[in-house]
This record gives C-alpha cells, sequence and structure tokens, in this order.
C-alpha cells in the first residue's frame, strides 16, 4: 500500500504562521512546505528567527515537509556567488528546522538561447550544491518548471544522471509539465519514477493561463495518482494552489485545492485523508 503525506504551500493560505496553522489543523494537515512565513520569504529570515518559528512548529504539532527555497529560479547568466551564499544559508534553516529535503530549480535558460547551451553550467552549480551538502542527510528536490534547464522529463534525467548523487532527487509538478507542453503526465512518472520523491499538486489545462485544482486540468491526475498508489509510493504530496484567480480568501482556496486532492486519494484508494 501506498502511503501519502499530505502537506502543502501554507503560505497561500495567509502571511502569518498563526493562521497557517490554524487552517490546517482544521483540513487535518499537519506538515507544511515553507516558503513564506510571517510576512516574508523564509529564507530571508534569520537563524534565530527561523529557531522561534520551529518553537512555534513544535507547540502545534507541526513538521516541516520541504523547504520551498528559490534556488535556481534565476538566470543561468546572473553571477552564481549570490545563490551559493543563500544556498548555504537555506542548509542552515533545513537543519534548524528539522527536514531533509530543500525545493530548487535548474536555473532559467535566457529568452532565444537552447538549453543544451547552458548545459555545462547548469551542472557544474548543482554539483557544486550537492558537494555542500556531504556529510548531511539533506536532498535537494529539483522541481521542473517552464523555462528553466530542467522543464522536461528528459533534461531533468540529464540532470539526476550527471549528478548522480544521494543528494538529489525529483519533485514531479503535474501542472508545471502541462504548461511546458508534457502531454502526458503518466510517462513522465514512468520515465522518472526512480528518481521522484515528492510530488506538486496542482493541475493545468493548455487552454487556461492559470492552474487549477488537481483532477481539473490536463494533467492525467487520476491516471498518475493510481500508478503513485500501485508502485507504493511513499512520500509527501504538497498542495500548491495557485488559484488566486477564484473570488475567494487564501484559506478558501487552500480548502478547495485540498478537497480536491482528498476526493481523488478517496476515488483511488478508498481512503479518507
Amino acid at each position: 500500500m501506498s502511503k501519502f503525506v499530505i502537506t502543502g504551500f501554507s503560505d497561500e493560505i495567509a502571511d502569518d504562521l498563526k493562521t497557517q496553522m490554524d487552517e490546517l489543523d482544521q483540513l487535518g494537515v499537519k506538515h507544511i512546505e515553507m516558503r513564506g512565513v510571517n510576512g516574508k520569504p523564509l529564507v530571508k529570515h534569520s537563524p534565530d528567527e527561523v529557531r522561534l518559528i520551529k518553537n512555534e512548529l513544535d507547540k502545534r504539532g507541526f513538521k516541516v515537509s520541504a523547504i520551498g527555497s528559490p534556488i535556481g529560479k534565476t538566470k543561468i547568466t546572473e553571477d552564481f556567488e549570490p545563490c551559493l551564499e543563500l544556498f548555504k544559508h537555506i542548509v542552515e534553516i533545513a537543519k534548524i528546522l528539522d527536514t531533509e529535503y530543500i525545493r530548487v530549480f535548474s536555473f532559467y535558460i535566457p529568452e532565444g538561447e537552447s538549453p543544451e547551451q547552458h548545459r555545462e553550467e547548469v551542472m557544474k552549480r548543482f554539483k557544486t550544491f550537492v558537494n555542500v551538502l556531504e556529510g548531511s542527510s539533506l536532498v535537494l528536490l529539483h522541481e521542473n518548471e517552464c523555462g528553466i534547464y530542467g522543464d522536461t522529463p528528459e533534461r531533468c534525467m540529464d540532470l539526476f544522471k550527471t549528478i548522480n548523487s544521494k543528494h538529489l532527487k525529483a519533485i514531479i509538478d503535474i501542472g508545471n509539465f502541462v504548461k511546458c507542453g508534457v502531454e502526458n503526465n503518466v510517462e513522465a512518472y514512468k520515465f522518472l519514477k526512480n528518481e521522484i520523491v515528492y510530488v506538486h499538486v496542482k493541475d493545468a489545462s493548455p487552454e487556461e493561463k492559470h492552474f487549477l485544482p488537481i483532477g481539473e486540468g490536463k494533467g492525467m491526475a487520476k491516471e498518475l495518482f493510481t500508478a503513485l498508489n500501485n508502485d507504493e509510493f511513499e512520500g509527501f504530496l504538497s498542495i500548491e494552489p495557485h488559484l488566486k484567480y477564484l473570488p475567494v480568501s487564501g484559506p478558501e482556496q487552500f480548502k478547495i485545492a485540498c478537497n480536491a486532492l482528498k476526493k481523488l486519494l478517496f476515488e483511488i484508494t478508498g481512503e479518507i485523508y
């Protein structure tokens, strides 16, 4: 049997941690993929501020499933040194928050240029990242995103095979693959299956500019989650609503996204989440 654990980007609920936890409690979710908290990005908090956040999480029984870091969400042509310094700070944050995972990207490719043109630099930077992690239990989770080097299953696999490190694994983001023109998420999953340890939960349709609740787009959500279940996947399903186009509050947007996921999981597993 699979072991799905629901988590999510609770900064889409509200800015402050208390409200985030209050709303997640009502949904029965006790993990957070922490990206923004108390009015600013997590990565802009000092170590002492992060310790205070950890204390608040501990009091309420919450754990951090991953740090939603912005590492690699800059142009590959930009200076690497500030990125590396921020990365080292994020590693310290991860250790304070007692989380195994740090979400990262593989750098935006300048418009009009081919990803292959910048492949060597992407690999060089990721080798530096994993070297920083040597001796730790931390794992970088690469998220597929349109416009970065790893925005197709093939280039994602190129990254994993080239780096070949226990410190680098994959997120599969269903909605992002749809936006990048991947027509079959099940085939993408099968291709990357041995690298995938984490799932981002949002859907999309080529006809829509915005994202959709899971199961409402062209991401083959039911087929994909059925495959995950059949393969006895154990890991986090992270809700990333991106539903600001809906005329409802942040808590309601997150609830809509969460309920869509729970409904889908019940249809597949017969279990109530």
